[in-house]
């Protein structure tokens, strides 16, 4: 078994790891939160006071980090990454960056005698509970080879990509189908309350029908109707509108790079950034439901309380 380290045992990072210790791994962790270091250390994971103290020895690094100018500081800084791991080791970043940040990683990496591979997921905070995360890696054959075990054990698929940064495209790619799935779903159940369907009625038609989306079977808005909503607990974050708007302008960025037009993207990024804009940042993505409403509400949401 593996010795890794993990930097970063968030939302996210802290059940990922409790699945390396249940696979047998030594897992050493670090993060900035007390109390983040308390839950990994209740689920097994050996926490450490430093990134250094953390990655010392270890074979792999995972890191699990909310923006680019955090995974930047980890690898970079004094008594970073780079600077304290092993000669060699397999460096995995599953945070969601942009293109440049990710090249940069592993151009950087290459530099120093390091492996990286660009490793991000997609299944939310339920995913990473229930190990059923999607693992998108990109990175040389030998690091993609060399990462593939050492993920199995939090993933429901493991994707190998390709080349360097082309696991992160594949990410950012898809959050861009997401969220402009998500604008359909808000829209659509919107009108259907409006024109006086029932929400778990029209959730049945729609889930075999041709409106079928991972949003409309995973955060459906409208209280009782599906658990995994949002809309049962007045829109507490699975995935919070700040982290929604982080990914989606990452990926119009690389669509302007690449010459493309993404219209419906912009929208949706536009009404994210509106949700910001009220003080609801923190709450789930989901909660763009309330805007096709002239009033906007949304069922399941009172912005008062």
């Amino acid at each position: 078994m593996a010795v890794i380290a993990w930097i970063g045992l968030g939302h996210m990072g802290g059940p990922m790891s409790a699945h390396l210790v249940e696979a047998g791994h030594e897992v050493r962790g670090f993060d900035l939160d007390r109390a983040a270091l308390e839950a990994a250390e209740a689920a097994g994971v050996r926490v450490r006071e430093s990134i250094a103290d953390a990655v010392a020895g270890a074979g792999a690094v995972f890191t699990s980090l909310p923006r680019n100018e955090h995974v930047r500081q980890v690898y970079d800084a004094t008594g970073g990454v780079w600077a304290t791991a092993e000669p060699g080791a397999l460096l995995l970043d599953t945070s969601t960056v942009d293109v440049e940040t990710s090249r940069w990683c592993h151009e950087q990496s290459a530099a120093r005698g390091f492996r990286f591979v660009d490793s991000p997921i997609s299944g939310g905070i339920p995913g990473a509970i229930a190990g059923s995360l999607t693992f998108m890696l990109g990175g040389s054959a030998d690091a993609v080879d060399a990462a593939r075990p050492l993920v199995e054990p939090m993933a429901g698929h493991v994707f190998d990509l390709g080349g360097p940064t082309l696991g992160i495209a594949a990410k950012l790619a898809n959050n861009l189908m997401l969220f402009v799935s998500l604008l359909g779903v808000a829209e659509g159940a919107q009108l259907a309350a409006s024109l006086g369907l029932d929400a778990k009625r029209f959730f049945e038609v729609a889930s075999v029908s041709s409106g079928e989306s991972w949003p409309l079977r995973t955060w459906y808005p409208a209280p009782g109707v599906v658990p995994t909503s949002p809309a049962n607990r007045g829109y507490e974050a699975t995935f919070t509108t700040a982290l929604a708007e982080k990914d989606l302008s990452f990926a119009l960025a690389a669509a302007e790079a690449s010459g493309l037009r993404t219209p419906a993207a912009a929208i949706a990024l536009e009404q994210f950034r509106r949700l910001i804009d009220e003080g609801y940042g923190g709450k789930d993505a989901s909660l763009v439901a309330k805007f096709p409403s002239p009033e906007g509400r949304v069922a399941g949401f009172d912005p008062e309380s």
